[in-house]
């Protein structure tokens, strides 16, 4: 016996478990008893069950006989449930639609059958079988005036009187045709549920209807069908049920519904039973059974909340039989056996099986097994790669979500079949593994990350890291850091195991992460348009003081100043060196705390960061092909990457000579005087020197009577010497530095000109 827990419930199956053949021995039969699954089995009722399937099942009005109508053959099977087994079986010509019971026992029943005949049993077989103009759909008897009422495609209500032994008149109906219908115990009123979603009622005194509803409309289902219809014990209410899984609940004294449940499954409302809970007085406590092919709900009367559900194992459920004062419910589904369960939350088991109140509670204090412990869950892609394909819709495979539910004991062979390789690859598995774990036993001085899924233990790293490095709480006690997923064994083989790899291409990993693919591109996009502004500030500090002081010490300086400076530049150049380093530190951790500020490179990037796209394709484009380009009209010429200006270089002829000169010092700048000559024609000549790895790039260009201007740029150690107009033999002294990032450099360079 399993057992489930819908919504807190405890729902018992009774009749799980598989079933023995009548032929199996004896011995064979001792032998199960040490089998754990065939101990837990119940039999409720012996042979409880149909060769087929099981269409209708009805309890007599002194619950002592359960009727049960099934295929195949049609047939009628009657229980003495005094006795817990079947009393007789009868056999009909053609599939019974539905009966009613006539009598407080089994002695008196009337059956519709798909033929259009009605048959008439009494306790020695069958006494009377008649025939009614239209196939009937749904049966009902009206006890005090003995009118047996049949309903069915005609738009006519069939009355049999019993007493009288003839037909009445038949009773008009508004709805083309009636698919259920419902008579009340307490004053009378047959209603019956048409096909375009009306409800009409009927009071068997008079011959007309005494009122209509579309009852399907007011639910909310304007184009549903009424597939069933339900008075309950006090008479004032009413419950419909439609084609499309919804529920209503009227008082008859307004034609509006007082709750409304939906089945979810969007499948017609095969049966609504009233049922009171044991102890219950009033409407406090009384719940509605509704089910559909799926399912059985059983939810409260007065707020609509979902109490339990009912789901069979097997088969689509056909009809449902209720104990009064009980909780056994019994589903009449299409398979073989008629499903039992027991709901000790909703009543206590009836006098005929009170022997359930000791099972349940000897199964509350043992522990269970699961009900999916001899079963496996494979995938439909699992299924192809197995070669089960063949096995799908038959038994041996259960269908469940977006896979199928497969013995283990078959998955195991399939898997053998499939793989016969599959221990090797497993050995090796495990060799790796044992492998990895012996080298992770040594001291590692660098955490790596994990070959699968580094991006998620990236991210699990940083938050450990951030939990560590936060501030304690201000009380006495220490504030508890959670472990890592990485360190925890319940996540281990996800980092391990590359079955366990997330796919970032994978249509479900987009659809659980539609961001993902647009964060990359703006990042992108981001790095290309822009320019951080923590950039340009450390370049502004690497270069020194300002321009301005520069031009205003350049020039004239002597070269025994420059000397002085060399050497306490030489002192300085290590402490400046470690000042540096450690600013930059300082900058980058202030730099990840606070929020960083960007400024677009130029326009023409700004409205492509806006428009979400790349120039790196067009910007290769050289300034030759894109220039004729601007003169058509529409055209838009894009900036090339690194600047908006392009320079050409024609290599031609010196017409003087170059001299060298050896660069001393460092340092970040250099300055230059101005040369001089003895005449004013002919071309000076240019000091070049090298300077030290720690000296800058830098030249100095300088033309007589003229002040000098440097240029220079980052890295290298080139001085340039000056150069000036002269004659023949004239002489140029210059002196040059480059900058760096360390003090400052100079230079000295002679050059000899022609």
């Amino acid at each position: 016996m399993k057992v489930s827990a819908p919504d807190g419930v405890k729902v018992y199956n009774v009749s799980s478990g598989r079933s023995l053949p009548a032929w199996l021995s004896e011995k064979k039969k001792r032998s199960l008893r040490k089998d754990e699954e065939y101990r837990r089995q119940v039999e409720l009722v012996q042979d409880l069950e149909f060769p087929a399937a099981c269409h209708r099942i009805k309890a007599t009005p002194d619950g002592q006989y359960l009727f049960a109508t099934g295929i195949h053959a049609p047939r009628l099977r009657v229980y003495e449930l005094s006795q817990l087994s079947m009393k007789f079986e009868r056999h009909f010509d053609a599939e019974i639609v539905d009966f009613q019971i006539l009598s407080d026992d089994y002695s008196k029943a009337a059956f519709l059958c798909q033929d259009r005949s009605i048959h008439f049993h009494a306790k020695f077989g069958q006494y009377y079988s008649t025939r009614v103009p239209s196939f009937g759909r749904d049966l009902a008897y009206a006890p005090f005036s003995a009118d047996l009422l049949v309903v069915g495609s005609a738009p006519e209500v069939y009355r049999l009187n019993l007493a009288e032994g003839r037909f009445l008149s038949p009773l008009p109906a508004k709805s083309p045709g009636i698919n259920a219908c419902g008579i009340s115990s307490v004053h009378g009123l047959f209603g019956c549920a048409g096909d375009d979603g009306v409800l009409e009622c009927f009071d068997l005194r008079k011959r007309t209807s005494i009122g209509t509803l579309n009852a399907a409309a007011a639910a909310g289902a304007a184009d549903a069908e009424l597939t069933a219809v339900r008075f309950d014990d006090t008479g004032l209410h009413c419950a419909v049920g439609t084609s499309n899984g919804l529920v209503a609940l009227y008082d008859l004294r307004s034609s509006r519904p007082l709750l409304v449940k939906d089945h979810m499954y969007g499948d017609k409302i095969t049966d609504i039973k009233f049922h009171a809970a044991h102890g219950s007085g009033g409407n406090a406590g009384r719940k509605i059974v509704s089910s559909d092919s799926h399912i059985v709900k059983i939810w409260d009367q007065q707020s609509g909340v979902n109490f339990t559900n009912i789901e069979p194992a097997e088969g689509s459920i056909n009809d449902v039989c209720l104990w009064k004062d009980s909780g056994l419910a019994m589903l009449a589904c299409d398979a073989p056996k008629i499903q039992a369960y027991f709901v000790p939350s909703l009543g206590p088991a009836p006098k005929w099986c009170s022997f359930l109140e000791g099972l349940t509670e000897e199964l509350e204090e043992t522990a269970a097994p699961a009900v999916y412990d001899d079963y496996r869950f494979v995938t439909k892609a699992e299924v192809d790669r197995l070669g089960l394909n063949h096995l799908i819709g038959t038994s041996l495979m259960r269908a469940y979500m977006h896979g199928y539910f497969v013995d283990n004991r078959l998955w195991h062979k399939a898997r053998a079949l499939a793989e016969p390789f599959a221990y090797d690859t497993y050995r090796q598995q495990r060799v790796q593994q044992k492998m990895e774990q012996e080298r992770k036993s040594h001291i590692g001085i660098v955490k790596k990350l994990p070959k699968v899924n580094k991006k998620m233990a990236a991210q699990a790293m940083l938050q450990q890291a951030a939990d560590e490095a936060a501030p304690a709480e201000t009380s006495n006690k220490k504030r508890k850091v959670l472990p890592s997923v990485l360190e925890d064994d319940r996540f281990k083989a996800m980092f391990e195991d590359p079955s366990f790899a997330v796919d970032e291409a994978a249509e479900e990993y987009k659809f659980h992460h539609p961001n993902a693919g647009t964060q990359r591109q703006s990042k992108q996009l981001l790095a290309e348009h822009f320019q951080g502004l923590e950039d340009e500030e450390e370049e502004d500090e690497e270069d020194g003081q300002p321009d301005g002081e520069e031009e205003g010490q350049g020039g004239g300086a002597s070269e025994d100043e420059l000397r002085d400076e060399e050497a306490v530049g030489d002192d300085d150049d290590q402490n400046g060196t470690d000042q540096h380093n450690q600013k930059g530190k300082k900058r980058k951790a202030s730099s990840q705390s606070q929020p960083r500020m960007y400024v677009a490179k130029d326009e023409s990037a700004a409205a492509a960061f806006n428009q979400g796209r790349s120039l790196q394709g067009l910007q290769e484009v050289p300034l030759g092909q894109r220039a004729p380009a601007s003169s058509i009209p529409g055209t838009v010429v894009t900036a090339r990457r690194g600047g908006q200006r392009e320079l050409t270089f024609v290599p031609g002829r010196d017409r003087g000579s170059r001299g060298r000169g050896v660069d001393r010092g460092r340092g970040d700048r250099g300055r230059g005087d101005r040369g001089r000559g003895d005449s004013s024609r002919g071309r000076g000549d240019r000091g070049r020197g090298r300077g030290n790895p720690r000296s800058g790039k830098g030249g100095l260009v300088g033309f007589e009577n003229e002040p000098i201007r440097y240029s220079g740029g980052h890295g290298g150690g080139r001085g340039g010497g000056d150069r000036g107009r002269g004659g023949g033999g004239s002489r140029g002294r210059g002196r040059g530095g480059g900058r760096s990032s360390g003090g400052r450099s100079r230079g000295r360079g002679r050059g000899r000109g022609r």
